[in-house]
């Protein structure tokens, strides 16, 4: 039985126990552009890469700082390592979301997003949660929301190749680690 999995790169990890040579962007973004939003169960396929990028677009047009775009941009990279459970899911598995934070963290640290504040974890998923409610009413048969929240920017939830979303993605990572 392996206790690590090989990444897009070739890098043998072990996600448990992640260490920063193990953490690689090119493969969270290669990763992240493969993974389906919603388990699949969208329109269309969009992905979690997209879905990052769009969150990150979201926070530089609320004019926050480059940190608060990249930890946007990063907030799921856990799922680079050990995939995505829907919320519904994931709220009833502790284990997952110690091991999830874990991950996260340890990715943070990497990037240089190591001393956030709860403030800034706080804004970080004010917008996961207003871009998901603004995914699903679009992008998801079935759900009708009371109503909308506001977005400043104008999000992508358009079908894209996963090659492009992790060009994009690898871009928008560039941009905001100066």
């Amino acid at each position: 039985m392996h206790d690590f999995m090989c990444t897009f790169s070739g890098l043998r990890v072990n996600p448990l126990n992640l260490r920063n040579e193990d953490i690689a962007i090119e493969d969270i973004a290669h990763a992240l552009s493969l993974l389906c939003r919603g388990s699949g169960h969208l329109k269309y396929f969009y992905s979690v890469g997209q879905h990052c990028v769009n969150c990150a677009k979201e926070a530089q047009a609320r004019n926050w700082s480059d940190t608060l775009a990249l930890t946007c941009l990063l907030h799921d990279a856990s799922e680079a390592y050990i995939s995505d459970i829907i919320r519904p899911v994931k709220k009833h598995l502790a284990n997952y979301m110690q091991i999830e934070d874990q991950i996260l963290a340890a990715i943070f640290r990497k990037f240089g997003l190591g001393s956030l504040t709860d403030e800034d974890y706080r804004k970080m998923k004010t917008i996961d949660n207003e871009m998901l409610e603004n995914e699903l009413s679009i992008l998801m048969n079935g759900y009708t929301a009371p109503s909308l929240p506001h977005l400043y920017s104008q999000p992508d939830f358009r079908l894209k190749e996963s090659a492009a979303v992790e060009q994009e993605f690898l871009s928008l990572f560039k941009q905001l680690q100066k």
